[in-house]
């Protein structure tokens, strides 16, 4: 990377962005970013008080006047220059992330900011397009259509594992659809989402529209959710957080978007091809170092596949290289913390009491023992039931059972509460759409898995939560339907007057 920016300058007056300004947080706080590649200090902030938050809604509800009366053309204006303005700074954005999350450089590069400055063209266009359903005489004598409306200020709470993206994901539809946002991006990652706030500014966005408060969960996080001129939270997160943003959220009557917790399965039929499928699995199962909640985590393999696949998985795996996240031919970057890289190692150390660690399962020594790193696992030989299979380990972990009938293998793959993204793999047309059809997921990929497009919706069932992030489909969770309807019959008493007064 040439010409990185040095992040104490960068955000020398603060690391909350409110109502168009770079200032202080007010809670007598601090937090401490940490590159999880070396350990070292990257930045030290004070975190956001709830009065910081109290000022970020009141700035975000005095810009709503204007910037929901602005016309869909003026919004899709001002999104397309975003999207030039990221572009310009692209490596910038690319270093930032790599530096808080330890990603390696190419993933930043090649898929966080591309996507995201994709993301934003695509919801430049998409605000001229906020249809509702064409006008009808649908009572005979009125005539009804349906408007979209902005809903006011939106309060959402972004998650650390990709906090450039996910920052787009939460701002983007609110923005385009007229709405004004507050984010709380995670403590531990809010660079890059102060650098889109700022950027928007650049392009020529108004102040308050994009507010960004960087405080702790249980204060300004929990306050940002109840906040009585807050109307709507959008939350990612884990499942166990999610619950607590509901119940917050619930209690002042929010509308409420939740992108929780996943457990993908990976199913693969006895007629795939497994060097596709060994291939798709290792790189499903380690982007961001496993920090994904649609990564690959449960490999059900038909039986007759089911060695092979492990084998040539264990190989692959052994060939991805850790090192220094800006280096060029890192794969593996470090886990976002040493807390969750223990947490990790923990999950792995608890299976080997029931399950057999084929390879990988350790923490690294030498250059790589100061990081968080941990290297890439594969587990074979758990049970259904087992801790490995069940719950979101989130790290770079793979878990591998057999399955020997169709039946068998579609119920595997449902059988956990979540419900986000799932695979399956085979060359039979009617095996993959059953799989499409019958497996409970957001997100059904057959022979991939992984990519995502900026036209389609991101979102889950069951546990995984509800809503969707990105597409048109996103609307649906950031505009108010209203149905206007006109009398043409201009008649003063009316005929169904009758039903409630006087005689026909």
């Amino acid at each position: 990377m040439g010409n990185r920016f040095q992040v104490k300058d960068r955000f020398a007056d603060g690391a909350q962005y409110i109502d168009g300004q770079l200032r202080s947080g007010t809670s007598g706080r601090s937090h401490t970013v940490v590159d999880p590649a070396t350990g070292d200090e990257v930045l030290t902030y004070e975190l956001a008080s709830t009065a910081d938050v109290d000022e970020a809604v009141a700035a975000a509800k005095r810009a709503f006047t204007g910037w929901s009366a602005a016309t869909p053309g003026e919004r899709s204006d001002a999104l397309h220059r975003l999207a030039a303005v990221l572009a310009e700074q692209a490596e910038d954005f690319a270093y930032a992330e790599s530096l808080q999350c330890g990603k390696p450089i190419k993933l930043s590069t090649e898929f966080d900011v591309p996507g995201t400055i994709d993301n934003t063209a695509f919801f430049a266009g998409a605000a001229r397009h906020l249809q509702g359903q064409a006008a009808a005489e649908y009572s005979g004598d009125h005539t009804s259509y349906v408007r979209r409306e902005p809903i006011g200020v939106v309060g959402s709470i972004a998650p650390w594992n990709y906090p450039l993206q996910m920052a787009a994901w939460k701002i983007l539809p609110a923005i385009a659809a007229g709405n004004t946002i507050v984010l709380k991006p995670a403590e531990l990652t809010p660079l890059t989402s102060l650098m889109f706030a700022q950027a928007a500014k650049d392009a020529g966005l108004p102040d308050g529209v994009i507010n960004i408060v960087a405080g702790a969960g249980r204060d300004a996080g929990e306050h940002l959710v109840g906040h009585p001129d807050v109307v709507m939270t959008s939350f990612t997160g884990s499942t166990g957080v999610g619950k607590r943003v509901a119940e917050i959220a619930t209690a002042t009557v929010k509308r409420l978007h939740l992108e929780l917790g996943g457990k993908a399965p990976f199913l693969v039929f006895d007629d795939a091809d497994l060097e596709a499928a060994a291939h798709g699995a290792v790189a499903a199962s380690l982007i961001n170092t496993g920090q994904d909640c649609t990564a690959a985590t449960r490999a059900y393999v038909q039986r007759p596949l089911h060695d092979a696949f492990v084998a040539r998985v264990a190989e692959l795996m052994e060939t991805v290289r850790l090192g220094d996240p800006f280096a060029a031919t890192t794969d593996l970057g470090p886990l976002v913390s040493h807390a969750q890289r223990d947490r990790v190692a923990g999950f792995v150390e608890r299976a080997r009491g029931y399950a057999t660690v084929v390879t990988g399962g350790e923490i690294p020594g030498g250059e790589l023992a100061t990081g968080a790193y941990y290297r890439p696992t594969l587990i074979a030989g758990a049970a259904q039931d087992s801790e490995v299979v069940q719950s979101e380990i989130f790290g770079p972990v793979l878990v591998v059972l057999p399955f020997d009938t169709d039946d068998e293998g579609i119920a595997l793959a449902n059988d956990t509460p979540y419900g986000l993204a799932a695979s399956a793999w085979s060359r039979d047309l009617y095996r993959a759409n059953r799989a499409t059809r019958e497996i409970k997921a957001g997100c059904v990929w057959i022979n991939d898995h992984i990519p995502i497009i900026s036209e389609m919706p991101h979102g889950g069932y069951k546990s995984s939560g509800f809503g969707k992030d990105m597409s048109a489909y996103s609307f649906e969770e950031y505009t108010q339907v209203k149905h206007v309807m006109y009398d043409n019959t201009a008649v003063a008493a009316k005929d169904w007057h009758r039903t409630i007064f006087g005689d026909r």
